[in-house]
């Protein structure tokens, strides 16, 4: 009987291998010994999560209406306890951070984390049921200069990867209050052409209208394309930040 690896995951081997196989592992290797160098240049200390976490801390961070959530976690049962394979790295660090306190040790943290994530996706060149996360995350800060430092943290790491042609696109979603009324504006919108969306998003309207943006089905997007933007509905507050 012959053995092969499950299918949308992968080996990484000491040589380049051909067809669709990710890069040899001196690239990988590269591509982690950058960002890390970054990452601490920029302050940010390591840390390291469990590769099984239970599944209600992705439903609350992620959302319950999400593909993700719905449809790609690794979730099992195990001794009473609904368990999966973490599908990213910004809700683990952020349980880590309030379950150990560390606000009581230190006024700010900056963490990075680096390593394997899963997502029962559709396996595809490109696109793994494990893939490699790196994310960086403060906690106790949330000015402006925050996001700005890790934007141009992200410049840095790819200038000194030789990737210099570079543009930043960027986006904000806002204050809470600045997000309900973005939502009941594009709920406005959208409400007159349930009918026209995909089961999914129908599902979705009342729940959370904004996962009607994330939708990959053709019919969802052409409504989308003259959706509200939300940008048009941010305060001044949110502006100035």
């Amino acid at each position: 009987m012959s053995f092969r690896s499950v299918q949308g995951m992968f080996d990484i081997l000491p040589v380049q291998t051909k067809g669709e196989y990710p890069a040899a592992i001196r690239n990988w290797q590269r591509l982690e010994r950058a960002f890390r160098a970054s990452a601490e240049l920029y302050g940010y200390t390591e840390i390291r999560t469990p590769l099984i976490e239970h599944t209600k801390l992705f439903v609350r961070s992620i959302g319950d209406t999400t593909d993700v959530v719905e449809k790609e976690m690794y979730a099992f049962e195990r001794h009473h306890d609904q368990l999966c394979l973490r599908p990213e790295g910004t809700a683990s660090a952020a349980r880590a951070y309030v379950q150990h306190s560390v606000q009581a040790q230190e006024p700010v943290s900056r963490w990075y984390y680096l390593g394997p994530m899963f997502r029962a996706e559709r396996a595809q060149r490109g696109r793994y049921r494990q893939f490699y996360q790196a994310g960086c995350e403060i906690f106790g800060d949330a000015g402006p200069a925050c996001d700005a430092e890790l934007i141009e943290m992200l410049v840095s790491l790819f200038e000194g990867l030789g990737i210099r042609d570079v543009t930043v696109h960027l986006n904000s979603l806002g204050s809470a209050g600045t997000r309900e009324r973005y939502r009941d504006a594009l709920l406005a919108y959208l409400t007159p052409h349930k009918d026209s969306l995909s089961q999914d998003s129908q599902r979705r309207l009342e729940k959370n209208p904004l996962r009607v943006l994330d939708s990959k089905a053709p019919e969802d997007q052409a409504l989308v394309a003259d959706a509200p933007k939300l940008l048009d509905v941010l305060s001044d507050e949110d502006r100035e930040h």
